[in-house]
């Protein structure tokens, strides 16, 4: 596809830019000024930033098995709504992806529905067992894996956790942890989280596997990422648009890890000053409003991350808008292996065009997701999405 956009507001992780971006046959082929190109399809981006689109390195489309919660259809839809054109799916679902028929299941269906890129993340254990890793040899040839994960369930078993991490390392695959030691959960959620952060970067040292942590939550385990980033490990980080916008004196919602303390989004925010957090994920998890009510930890996310990131990064922090990007789109396509991230010629012509003056009021039932548990439901915050451009076609207007 091939697209003219004109008259833009340009930011990336990189700079700012007031002009006009070609794509051609789906990539960045031209940024400049009074760029003009005939017989192609042109939008006047007049009053509206563009950015590099959106990249998630943490989402749940529960399909296959779990199809009346999310599937890769509406969780495509509310991707490119919330601005994103690629994601990274978790494995619980029903037929949990241990195998290759899975797996492949998941991309071809990424591939019918053709709105956004996927990665779909392979089990570390057989079906989340905890035991076993054997599966994983199946894997040695599929050039497109990019991570292994337990996500929503860890690896409790150090030794087979750092099996894995060495499997990952032989493989070149990122090992994503859900860090969680299930002998504390129900006693501190936070000594849980914490111990096997620690582990985790300790076997990563050990093993030198490619390490990254999800929804890190709190003071100590943000500490503890950048001792080991300082010391030259190779680990990245990601932390959620939930726990920068809220606090246990504002929101009771049930999630995993739980929502935290006021001190520990102000450790959040200093980590992503200072680099030591990599990437925001958003864990989109959908649940029907029968499974929330019986206590399933999660809350959708594709759709409201970026005006929350937005307002309260860069409007209540003072955090660039450049470093924003860097955190939505940059760092998390490098992570992903994605050719993507920054508006930069040869890169693919995955853009979002945003209106950063706009006031939104959060309403779950404008969701296009099928999950409608958010505890932003009526919040305002600033910065709308107003069109995502997945490969210079667009694939959501508002």
């Amino acid at each position: 596809m091939s697209l003219l956009i004109k008259n833009a507001n340009v930011i990336d992780a990189n700079g700012n830019f007031q002009g006009d971006i070609l794509i051609i046959d789906g990539i960045i082929n031209q940024i400049g000024k009074e760029i003009n190109k005939e017989g192609i399809e042109v939008i006047d981006a007049k009053g509206y930033t563009v950015m590099p689109s959106f990249i998630d390195t943490h989402a749940h489309f529960r399909e296959p098995g779990l199809t009346h919660k999310e599937d890769i259809e509406s969780g495509s839809k509310a991707a490119a709504k919330g601005g994103y054109t690629g994601v990274c799916l978790m494995g619980n679902t029903n037929p949990i992806c241990s195998t290759k028929e899975v797996v492949e299941y998941v991309r071809n269906r990424a591939k019918e529905v053709g709105l956004i890129d996927v990665h779909q993340c392979v089990s570390i254990t057989e079906n989340f067992c905890g035991k076993s890793i054997e599966h994983l040899e199946s894997f040695n040839d599929d050039k497109e894996l990019v991570a292994i994960t337990d996500d929503g369930v860890g690896v409790m078993d150090s030794s087979v956790m750092m099996k894995a991490m060495e499997k990952a390392k032989e493989s070149n695959w990122i090992v994503m942890s859900h860090a969680e030691d299930k002998t504390f959960s129900k006693i501190d959620m936070r000594i849980a989280e914490d111990l096997m952060t620690i582990r985790d970067l300790y076997l990563a040292k050990v093993t030198g596997a490619r390490l990254h942590m999800a929804h890190v939550s709190t003071v100590e385990s943000i500490n503890a990422i950048r001792r080991t980033k300082n010391e030259g490990g190779n680990v990245t980080c990601e932390v959620t648009p939930h726990h920068i916008g809220l606090t246990t004196d504002i929101s009771s919602y049930r999630v995993n890890p739980p929502i935290r303390e006021k001190e520990d989004v102000n450790a959040i925010i200093e980590g992503i000053k200072d680099g030591t957090v990599d990437c925001i994920g958003t864990d989109h998890a959908p649940h029907t409003e029968e499974d929330k009510k019986n206590g399933a930890p999660g809350m959708v996310g594709l759709e409201t991350s970026f005006s929350i990131c937005y307002t309260e990064l860069v409007k209540n922090n003072n955090i660039s808008i450049n470093k924003l990007s860097e955190l939505m789109s940059k760092n998390p396509a490098n992570i992903l292996r994605m050719n993507k991230g920054t508006i930069s010629v040869g890169k693919d012509g995955d853009l979002v065009l945003v209106d950063l003056n706009k006031e939104v009021t959060i309403d779950k039932e404008t969701f296009v997701s099928k999950g409608k548990n958010t505890p932003f439901q009526g919040r305002k915050y600033f910065g709308e999405v107003i069109k995502t451009i997945r490969g210079g076609k667009v694939i959501y207007s508002k």
